[in-house]
């Protein structure tokens, strides 16, 4: 929480206030302890500077004597060497007559005679008070501690959450961009508040709440700023996870706390954080899994549609995990707008990257449209971390701007990882030359597929070098032919390891990881094999109670052989195009691989370039 933010009604303001006066209560105990140990010193030197009354006086009698100090029984000889010695007196016998006794006229010693009320007062404060305060403070220490500790206990109940304003947030909704329908959803929830009467004319009432469900790093979290910026009234943000504690009940207790908390600022809106944290789906059977969480989400539920009037609260919500939630949880009534939030568009990814490029110089050749193509598939956290990261590196060389160059890295930095200089043999670099050169070669001159963007042999991550072929559109469908190309083009790494070196590397592992999940989703989900449209894998099924779950379908060992039988079928066929692509175009992929050896990197428009035009369909 902010410093200067007053925090909501209902939570603790002490905690500033016993700083203070724990700090007073340090100092104060450093300097009485210090005055202690100073006086308590000078007392220990005086005792061990203490000599016999019969050593003093013989040295009165033989003239070493320049003059006598005396302070009630306390005897000061001051030699005339400036040395200091204390001697002790009985305290019925005067010093006077000790004099006299011992054979010495008093009236030639020179007797300067203090009075003790000074240090009789203080030697009481050293020796009584001082003690008697260090024993009361820390009694009142120790009672503080232990009604610190008390008031945590009845603490355990309130609610966590943290209070804004729109002062404080200076995010709008004209920060956020590539999720047009999700704003256009919460821009109505802020205009209801802001103009209740329009609504309220036509018999509408505001939806009890909404969730956003969608991948990280798409805008939930952005959504919620942007609207806690954008309205005017109070607006609270919790996480799920802070209402889960190791004592039973307490959630439903900081649930019920801020609930209160927030009707009692109505109109005003909750967002809660990661809500799948406390809001799965409850266990139906005899003894449950999470009894607190269970708990805590009950409790949720009667807050939000329960017999009390809760009219002018509005619950926000964010998870990336949509289908854990509790069916009671999104029914209407109580998350009335389920909005699903998914990886931005063309356009969105555009918008995005104006927003993000403010305040950054960037060079004349930067393109947003080839930048927007470049990143299909980044989310807005990724498209923000690329611009800081092109950024970083522009400043690293001492640019003047951002250029093509530095987003282009960056891009690639974000998704695969840093570039790592290992020390590769003569033998290693060609082998990965000629393997990602397969790729490309293969990509290139199948028809209907994606241009190869980038080639490179730079290892980054656990990948020894990379080929980049982002789609030129965001596709919604993927056909039965281009899930064969892409499988075909996986497969040219290993096809032109074999082909040139009549030797097969471990290079190609995570090549077939990806081409053989192809091929068994074409057969066991999509229905693209000879075994028909019937779907082989887990499947779905939804109980009385709305509880969804994954069950392993039932399946003979003949049907398994025969999706085995479909899935070798599918890799078998599309390696074996692969390898007729490459001895079609065995030069174009020496002509790559010696590029490659040199220049370490290709990019698209070389790439076209060495190995002619891409067929057509």
């Amino acid at each position: 929480m902010d410093q200067n933010q007053k925090p909501a009604k209902g939570q603790s303001q002490t905690f500033k206030f016993d700083l203070n006066i724990r700090t007073l209560f340090i100092i104060v105990f450093v300097i009485l302890f210090g005055l202690t140990i100073f006086y308590g010193n000078q007392e220990f030197q005086r005792l061990s500077s203490e000599k016999p009354i019969n050593e003093v006086l013989t040295a009165i009698k033989t003239g070493k004597i320049e003059k006598i100090e005396r302070s009630g029984n306390t005897i000061t000889a001051i030699y005339k060497n400036g040395e200091r010695v204390s001697t002790k007196k009985e305290a019925e016998d005067s010093f006077r007559q000790i004099l006299q006794e011992s054979g010495i006229d008093p009236d030639d010693i020179n007797v300067l005679v203090r009075t003790n009320e000074e240090t009789s007062l203080l030697s009481t404060f050293i020796i009584n008070v001082i003690p008697t305060i260090l024993i009361i403070a820390f009694f009142i220490f120790i009672f503080r501690q232990a009604r610190g500790a008390q008031d945590s206990i009845f603490s355990f109940g309130q609610s966590r959450s943290k209070r804004f304003s729109k002062k404080m947030s200076k995010i709008t909704f004209k920060d956020v961009a590539g999720v047009d329908e999700a704003k256009k959803e919460l821009e109505e929830i802020v205009d209801f508040l802001k103009n209740p009467k329009k609504y309220k004319k036509l018999g509408a009432r505001p939806p009890k709440g909404v969730i956003l469900v969608g991948p990280a790093g798409t805008g939930k979290t952005l959504l919620a700023k942007a609207v806690a910026g954008e309205s005017n009234v109070p607006f609270f943000s919790v996480a799920g996870s802070e209402f889960m504690e190791m004592l039973v009940g307490i959630g439903a207790a900081r649930v019920r706390d801020l609930f209160s908390i927030a009707k009692t600022s109505a109109p005003s809106i909750i967002f809660i954080d990661e809500i799948d944290a406390i809001g799965r789906t409850r266990s139906v059977s005899a003894m449950p899994a999470h009894d607190e969480r269970e708990q805590t989400l009950n409790q949720i539920l009667v807050e939000m549609d329960g017999f009390t009037p809760n009219d002018q609260v509005i619950v926000v919500a964010a998870t990336n995990r949509g289908d854990l939630l509790d069916s009671a949880l999104l029914r209407p009534g109580r998350f009335d707008r389920r909005v699903i939030i998914d990886y931005p568009d063309l356009e969105g990814r555009k918008s995005i990257l104006k927003i993000h490029a403010q305040g950054k110089p960037l060079a004349k050749n930067v393109s947003w449209e080839k930048l927007a193509r470049r990143t299909v598939g980044f989310s807005g956290a990724d498209i923000e971390n690329m611009l800081n990261e092109a950024a970083i590196l522009a400043a690293r060389e001492q640019k003047e701007s951002v250029s093509m160059d530095d987003l282009e890295e960056a891009a690639t930095k974000v998704k695969l990882g840093p570039e790592k200089k290992r020390l590769q043999t003569d033998l290693d670099k060609k082998i990965t030359a000629y393997h990602e050169g397969g790729h490309g070669i293969v990509t290139h001159f199948q028809s209907d597929t994606d241009p190869v963007h980038r080639i490179s042999i730079v290892s980054r991550g656990m990948s020894l070098g990379h080929t980049l072929i982002p789609p030129r559109i965001d596709r919604l469908h993927q056909t039965k032919t281009r899930l064969l190309k892409m499988i075909t083009s996986m497969l040219g790494g290993r096809a032109a390891e074999e082909l040139i070196f009549e030797e097969v590397t471990t290079g190609a592992a995570n090549d077939f990881d990806q081409a053989t999940n192809i091929a068994r989703s074409m057969v066991i989900e999509y229905g693209m094999s000879d075994l028909g449209p019937i779907n082989y894998g887990p499947t779905q099924d939804i109980t009385e109670w709305g509880r969804a779950f994954y069950e392993q379908s039932y399946l003979s060992q003949e049907t398994m052989n025969k999706i085995d039988s479909e899935v070798n079928k599918i890799i078998s066929a599309c390696y074996k195009n692969a390898v007729i692509i490459l001895k079609k175009h065995k030069r174009e992929l020496e002509k790559v691989a010696e590029v490659l050896i040199k220049k370490e990197s290709l990019d698209g428009d070389e790439f076209a370039k060495l190995v002619g035009k891409k067929p057509s369909a």
